[in-house]
């Protein structure tokens, strides 16, 4: 029968203390590795050595009682390793949260409906703030993206028209392409990115600091004082918004189609005033109030459901976009479908 395995000594530290001066030297001379560390020799810790006993993960061999208390002590102190961060999940939500946001739309229109019997719970200055931010600062980027749209369509249509000697069908393709569905799709898109992100990193931030807890504290709706206001500039900015970009991408195709067709200003007006009614104008323009409660409401509602760390804030964030232009884009298919039977 083989003599049992005498269980290994691992390295004795040196006698004496072992205080905050000497750990950084002691660390350095034993090293990684895990064998058991001998005692006996250490007469007296602090709580630095005791600290640093602890954290070493290595079993100890020959601690005098005091020593080993101390060393004990350090480990209750010391904090649980963190848990890993748990990866966002883009499942589908669920019912309860289905009813949440349904919740929270619904608090929403009982808030807004409730606005012409009692106006002066309208918080008109954070309104008007809302609605520069979101509308006034917005002219350009909206602008700049729709003539930019206008001059690919008229570049891409002439490339293509040409072949057929239909060079003048370009200003219908533009027309309808711009005031029917590109023009408030695109500008809902840039308002998704831009004011949704903002809302949900603005109440998020604040749930975060705990304001919105005061608030109820305080026996203030947050969802009155937060979310109505930025809704409501919303809802007032995108159509303004949508116009802007009609123009501009109008003008965009225009002028393309001139230097690349030779349809002068006046003739491109007088096609699309021929061939183009102002039903298509209207739809797309229709479109717009939908679009802005989409964003404006899932930017605010991702942000009150921010937790307290700047991670929840993070994810919020970028989901809230994701969400909002996939809602606005599958509103506005919803919109095509519903016109298409209409006949409009």
């Amino acid at each position: 029968m083989p003599a049992p395995t005498a269980e290994p000594v691992g390295p004795h530290l040196p006698e004496g203390a072992l205080t905050l001066g000497t750990v950084d030297a002691l660390r350095d001379a034993l090293g990684p590795g895990t064998g058991p560390l001998d005692l006996s020799g250490v007469a007296r810790v602090d709580m630095a050595g005791a600290w640093f006993l602890a954290a070493s993960g290595r079993p100890l061999r020959g601690a005098r009682p005091e020593v080993a208390a101390l060393i004990d002590l350090a480990a209750a102190a010391m904090p649980a390793p963190a848990a890993p961060a748990a990866r966002p999940s883009w499942r589908l939500p669920s019912p309860r949260g289905l009813v949440a946001g349904l919740a929270f739309f619904g608090r929403v229109l009982v808030l807004a409906a409730a606005l012409p019997r009692h106006p002066r719970r309208l918080r008109l200055t954070s309104t008007v703030h809302h609605l520069r931010e979101t509308g006034l600062t917005a002219i350009p980027i909206v602008t700049l993206m729709s003539f930019l749209i206008g001059v690919v369509l008229a570049f891409q249509g002439a490339a293509q028209l040409r072949q057929f000697g239909a060079q003048v069908f370009v200003v219908d393709l533009i027309a309808i392409s711009v005031l029917r569905e590109l023009g408030v799709l695109l500008t809902a898109i840039i308002v998704a990115g831009r004011s949704g992100a903002a809302f949900t990193a603005a109440i998020g931030s604040m749930k975060m600091r705990e304001e919105v807890d005061a608030l109820r504290t305080l026996g203030l709706d947050p969802v009155a004082v937060l979310a109505l206001p930025r809704i409501l500039a919303l809802v007032i900015a995108l159509p303004l918004l949508t116009v802007a970009a009609d123009v501009a991408g109008l003008l965009g195709g225009a002028a393309m189609s001139w230097i690349e067709l030779g349809v002068s200003p006046a003739m491109f007006v007088a096609r699309m005033e021929a061939a183009i009614g102002a039903s298509h104008y209207l739809v797309g323009l229709a479109k717009a109030p939908a679009f802005a409660l989409i964003v404006g409401l899932t930017g605010c509602w991702f942000g009150l459901q921010v937790g307290s760390d700047a991670e929840s804030l993070g994810r919020m964030t970028s989901r809230a976009v994701v969400v909002a232009i996939f809602l606005v884009i599958v509103a506005d298919a919803a919109f095509s479908i519903l016109f298409a039977v209409l006949g409009v």
